[in-house]
């Protein structure tokens, strides 16, 4: 079956080739095979028909021949002008008349051994290359023909000119090859389909990996049952901020690729931790990390399980740490309050978080110190009973003026938090 269906293809590839147009695409280079395959099948059929009803008493059975050499024509000009619709329309033409029209002068459909019957391969072919709409009036066309010719053929054909048995034989072959050619053609027809089904499930796929991978899971699917607006405000939250020190200068230095690499690898541990603590990435921007605890699904631990991933990133860079090679310093800042999260954009979807807790942490950050966690009152409130905390002192902030701030020095228990079960967000 393997062998079959490899020279089936190497067949299309290159039946492909009768006709090719550079502008072509995959659906129209394998339309364009899979009619002149159709062709090609018929011709040797044509061929024996043409000598067993000429043998037996019926010089109509050159009409078989005349149908071939029409239909190799047909290709030879397709070969030459790459003109698809041209080759279907003498293609359709050909078969529907060539053996229904046959009929009249043999006698009718009995005598005629059903020849007719091959007439069908023009609304089929209609339906394959056109659409339903095309299929369904093509078949219309067929019927009458077929009909009117076997009618006509009793009425206008003086005597039976072939034997009864041939007729007979003759009706059985036409119903046995033609339903096997008529077979071949639908299973090539259902294995392009299945092709394209299959590429349109790779596709899909690679739609939704890609929508994950820049939107949190449960917002991805919320935007696909409803794609309106996505906004959710949370009471309580924690967002963190972290930034290279000195990396602007530092990347002046160092070739693009070095750039990218560094930040990969910094960032790719980074969203490993994250992962590990339950936690959503928000965004890079340039050498700055966000990540936000408690959004999209709000979690009573969002202050603790923020702190471990900060405790963590801040030990993977020192010396002897994950990324500890990479030779970088963090700044690290902390905030918890209520934020609004939502979803921006049309073409380019963004998950974001908006408020003055955001905007706190991120001041956090910028006015902290390299490889230590600073945080706020709010946040330190929340962390005193499992971590400890150094008083950095009073502070001006901007935008905001004097504040308190603390630094995280570790956990007061070395086991992580787990992270909680994760409630719905309240959708404002």
């Amino acid at each position: 079956m393997t062998a079959l269906r490899a020279l089936l293809d190497r067949t299309l590839e290159r039946l492909a080739r009768v006709g090719a147009d550079p502008s072509d695409d995959d659906e129209a280079r394998l339309q364009k095979a899979l009619l002149v395959l159709i062709a090609v099948l018929i011709l040797p059929v044509s061929f024996v028909w043409a000598v067993l009803y000429v043998a037996f008493g019926s010089v109509w059975g050159y009409t078989a021949v005349a149908y071939a050499v029409i239909s190799i024509g047909s290709i030879l000009l397709f070969a030459r002008n790459h003109d698809f619709g041209l080759l279907l329309g003498i293609q359709l033409v050909d078969i529907l008349l060539a053996p229904t029209l046959s009929m009249i002068p043999i006698g009718g459909i009995v005598s005629a051994g059903g020849v007719g019957i091959w007439g069908i391969m023009a609304p089929l072919g209609a339906l394959i290359f056109k659409g339903a709409g095309a299929g369904a009036r093509w078949f219309v066309l067929y019927v009458a023909i077929f009909l009117g010719s076997g009618i006509a053929g009793l009425l206008l054909a003086p005597e039976r000119t072939l034997p009864e048995w041939f007729s007979n034989l003759m009706t059985v072959l036409n119903i046995t090859v033609g339903g096997s050619l008529i077979f071949t053609v639908l299973a090539l027809f259902a294995k392009q389909r299945e092709e394209a089904l299959e590429e349109v499930k790779v596709e899909h796929e690679r739609a939704e990996s890609l929508l994950l991978n820049i939107l949190p899971g449960s917002i991805a699917e919320r935007l696909k049952g409803n794609p309106g607006t996505i906004a959710d405000q949370f009471a309580a939250a924690s967002v963190l901020f972290a930034d290279v020190v000195d990396f602007t200068p530092r990347s002046e230095k160092l070739a693009a690729a070095e750039v990218v690499g560094l930040l990969d690898r910094l960032f790719g541990h980074f969203d490993l931790l994250a992962e590990r603590y339950g936690l959503e990435k928000i965004k890079t921007i340039g050498d700055s990390y966000m990540v936000a605890s408690g959004v999209p699904a709000p979690r009573a631990d969002h202050a603790q399980a923020l702190a471990n991933l900060a405790l963590d990133m801040v030990d993977g860079v020192r010396p002897g740490g994950a990324v500890g090679d990479l030779g970088l310093e963090m700044r690290i800042g902390i905030n918890s309050g209520p934020v609004v999260a939502g979803v921006i954009g049309r073409k380019k979807f963004l998950y974001d978080l908006w408020g003055d807790a955001v905007n706190t942490a991120s001041r956090m950050e910028y006015q902290g110190t390299p490889n230590r966690i600073q945080v706020t009152r709010a946040t330190c409130e929340l962390l005193r009973e499992d971590f400890e905390l150094e008083l950095r002192g009073t502070i001006e902030v901007k935008g905001k003026g004097q504040m308190e701030t603390w630094y995280l020095l570790g956990r007061r228990d070395p086991a992580p938090v787990e992270p909680s079960r994760s409630m719905q967000p309240q959708a404002v």
